[in-house]
């Protein structure tokens, strides 16, 4: 590990259990509980499952009826997002007290950069451990912490303490923590070398604030199949939640998506770049409308999913929201 790895000082926090718990603080009734944060339905699928829920399997990303079949005593919770968007940003303000370098990756975890921290405290390790006292003082939620000297192992770092918990890899531990990997070129090619080097610890990517998406979406899934000609209203909906999610970042987007899925699992994409962007709602629901009629499967094909997307965005770098930021891309934003 070289010197640019080992001067930094990242923390990685992760929210436990994040949109179960906050059901579970805002109900005193679900507290102790097998909580699953899902809508019941043959095609939905769990947001979020308590750790009395995960003791019988139940995970997220599960068929909400298979979680049903695991737990039957799970009490199903329509996910809420209003109030964990306000819970995320209570945890975030709690982060800014001690660093401005955070990078979010969800809304329930964080990369922060403490080198140097705001509130003078002399190590990281006194950093996490105020900051896992204060959302559970303020917030009244727990959230777990790792503390390296980069990201790759401040995230394994909170997966290891979780739930709850603390813990810190010391940049002399790392060799230690971290059994080594060999032929990892000879399987893998060029990203074999990737590997060996996360394999030892080795990770220069620092944390980059204001990181930007590269696309926003919404997609639904049907309760039952439905033919292309009965997708209006769903595509409408979806537009809307888009459209709102892109005024936030106060860009344009030069290219609309519209996906879909078939009956049998076929997924399939259209898209088309206009010459003029997108200016409203109205307009972006009228392209994503259009690109359906370049969908050839027939009338009798039914449909399982459809979504709506914005992408290659156009920065407004005179915009007052990007004064004095550096400005990068991230990876795609679900909605």
């Amino acid at each position: 590990m070289d010197e640019r790895t080992t001067s930094r000082k990242i923390v990685h926090i992760d929210m436990d259990a994040f949109y179960a718990s906050v059901e579970q603080r805002d109900d005193p009734n679900l507290r102790g509980k097998p909580v699953v944060v899902a809508w019941k339905g043959n095609r939905s699928v769990v947001c979020a499952a308590s750790y009395e829920a995960r003791k019988f399997g139940v995970r997220s990303a599960m068929p909400a009826i298979t979680a049903e079949r695991l737990c039957p005593e799970a009490i199903f919770v329509p996910p809420d997002f209003v109030r964990y968007k306000e819970a995320s940003r209570g945890a975030r303000e709690i982060f800014h007290l001690h660093t401005d370098l955070i990078e979010p990756l969800s809304l329930d975890e964080a990369y922060l950069d403490v080198t140097e921290n705001k509130t003078g405290l002399p190590t990281a390790t006194r950093v996490a451990k105020t900051i896992r006292q204060q959302i559970r003082e303020e917030l009244n939620l727990t959230a777990s912490a790792g503390v390296a000297p980069n990201k790759f192992l401040a995230k394994i770092a909170s997966d290891w303490g979780k739930p709850d918990g603390l813990f810190v890899i010391q940049p002399h531990e790392v060799q230690d923590f971290l059994l080594p990997l060999s032929d990892l070129e000879g399987h893998f090619g060029s990203y074999g070398t990737r590997l060996y080097q996360l394999a030892r610890g080795i990770d220069h990517n620092p944390v980059i604030a204001n990181r930007l998406s590269k696309s926003i979406s919404a997609e639904d899934t049907f309760q039952i199949d439905i033919p292309l000609a009965e997708t209006e209203q769903q595509i409408r909906r979806l537009a809307e939640k888009v459209w709102r999610a892109s005024r936030d970042n106060a860009r344009g987007a030069k290219t609309v998506v519209l996906k879909l899925k078939t009956k049998e699992f076929n997924s399939l994409t259209r898209s088309i770049t206009p010459s003029v962007l997108p200016l409203s709602c109205d307009e972006l629901t009228t392209i994503a409308l259009a690109l359906r009629e370049r969908v050839e499967l027939g009338p009798h094909q039914l449909f399982r999913l459809v979504g709506v997307g914005l992408s290659n965005f156009q920065l407004d770098v005179e915009s007052p929201l990007f004064e004095g930021r550096d400005i990068a891309a991230s990876e795609e934003l679900s909605i």
